[in-house]
């Protein structure tokens, strides 16, 4: 049984006229996730291989460093959500300033992961220097993504603005990644005379820059186009004990942390499967590049149904019913043993659909729980609850790090430091089959989380929708 809190406790409106909510922090919220994507694009699905086969670093030492390394830069996200919900409130609002700021170290770091002469290091040197980076990458994503992630709640109340920021903010994650997981392919790859294709480690710092500079334009239009219409000051300071226990009694963020956990696994390791698969087993560069396009591209074949899907059925139905879809999938194309890419193409993209539900609909489902948060316990914490998500989503990806790289030794991967090694036939088989029977495992226990855990329905959010209304109109009157 829930224990609500039917007051407002320790916040206090802020009445001020804004200009209405419209297209305008539409594409502004846009371009804050495509510019995060042109560079996590680069970095999630391209520095495993830059790694092993630009620097020579073995699989199983990747796989430690981005496990170690994650964990410790996912404090950093509630570090940083708890410090901007304490922050004072400011004229542009709460979360946009970090944004202003921080674009410029984070941009930075991007580049300096690939510096070229890092190659001529000792293989301690590169393991310390590669460490360092990724681990100071992964604090400024923290102090960039966490404030943009929990603005989506204080741009606009009403939920269907905020489905309708979900849906575009999906939009230009999936262009960002999109473009980058069709063209990179096509830049950082080079032929050497035998026909082998390989990995060059000039290319990805050319590259870097591209995708940095791309990235700090964008973060501009994010800051210039936003508006955050939800302001609140703190009134009350929730102590640590309120707060971790209002967090814990919070069976929605609870439930979407360890969904969110098998689905950013997924999420993070496609990109770095799909290299493997299309280089090592089918050994064609053009359908890795369309394979990473899927990954991204098929958020945007669901973002003109997916207002009208909510409306219907609701976040949490409607993605359940793509989860399963997309696991079933997976299962058949691992029975099927593909040979010929292009068929295999095909059938990636339908598999793909299902996943890109969940992920176009993930930051509505987000400030739901933010608002769920709020009935429940009566304090608005935005960026804690945004913070605590997000740790999880770090502890996943520093799983699927982990899991890459260990998966990688323990199949028998042979790295090189010269773009890339040939493998045996054994290892390559071994590639399709660990390729497909992951994201089968991951989306197919999404789904029954959402089932049987997330209590957040269609019914429940209007009725939670309705609450805060009617608090926040007492609370105005005060």
């Amino acid at each position: 049984m829930e224990n609500v809190n039917n007051a407002t406790s320790g916040i206090k409106v802020v009445n001020k006229k804004f200009a209405p909510f419209g297209l305008r922090d539409k594409i502004g919220y846009m371009f804050g996730d495509l510019g995060n994507c042109f560079i996590l694009g680069l970095v999630n699905s391209f520095l495993t291989i830059y790694y092993t086969n630009a620097l020579g670093i073995s699989g199983a030492v990747v796989g430690t460093l981005f496990l170690t390394a994650r964990i410790i830069d996912a404090f950093a996200d509630v570090t940083v959500g708890r410090i901007s919900d304490l922050t004072k409130l400011t004229a542009a609002g709460r979360f946009r300033p970090w944004i202003r700021w921080m674009k410029y170290p984070f941009c930075a770091v991007t580049v300096i992961l690939f510096l070229p002469f890092v190659n001529s290091f000792s293989n301690t040197g590169k393991i310390v220097y590669v460490f360092i980076t990724y681990l100071v990458y992964g604090i400024f994503l923290s102090c960039i993504n966490i404030p943009y992630g929990s603005m989506a709640s204080a741009i606009s109340a009403e939920p269907d603005d905020r489905a309708s920021l979900s849906t575009f903010r999906s939009v230009g994650s999936a262009v960002g990644g999109a473009t980058t997981g069709f063209l990179i392919p096509l830049l950082v790859y080079k032929t050497l005379p035998n026909g082998q294709q390989v990995v060059s480690a000039n290319r990805f710092f050319m590259v870097s820059i591209m995708c940095a500079v791309i990235a700090f334009v964008a973060y501009n239009i994010t800051y210039k186009l936003t508006t955050e219409r939800v302001q609140v000051e703190k009134t009350e300071k929730v102590s640590a004990g309120k707060l971790i226990k209002g967090m814990f009694t919070n069976r929605a963020l609870m439930s979407l942390v360890v969904c969110d956990i098998f689905i950013v696994i997924n999420q993070n390791l496609s990109g770095t499967l799909a290299t493997y698969l299309f280089t090592d087993y089918y050994k064609n560069k053009q359908a890795l590049s369309i394979a990473l396009l899927f990954t991204y591209g098929t958020v945007i074949v669901l973002a003109p149904f997916a207002t009208k899907l909510i409306k219907n059925f609701g976040k949490r139905e409607s993605s359940i019913v793509c989860l399963i879809f997309g696991a079933l999938m997976y299962l058949l194309m691992y029975f099927m043993k593909i040979s010929n890419p292009w068929v295999y193409l095909v059938l990636l993209f339908l598999a793909t659909l299902g996943s890109g539900m969940f992920n176009l609909m993930v930051w509505a489902f987000i400030t739901d729980v933010i608002d769920y948060h709020q009935y429940l316990t009566g304090f608005r914490e935005d960026g804690t609850v945004y913070g605590v998500n997000s740790f999880a989503r770090k502890v996943a990806q520093a799983l699927g790090g982990g899991i890459g790289g260990y998966m990688l030794t323990l199949i028998g991967y042979v790295s090189s430091t010269t773009g890339g090694a040939s493998q045996s036939t054994v290892v390559i088989n071994r590639i399709y089959a660990v390729a497909n029977l992951l994201p089968f495992s991951c989306l197919a226990i999404a789904a029954l989380i959402l089932i049987f855990w997330y209590p957040l329905s269609k019914k429940k959010i209007d009725e939670v929708d309705a609450e805060l209304a009617k608090r926040r109109q007492e609370e105005s009157k005060n």
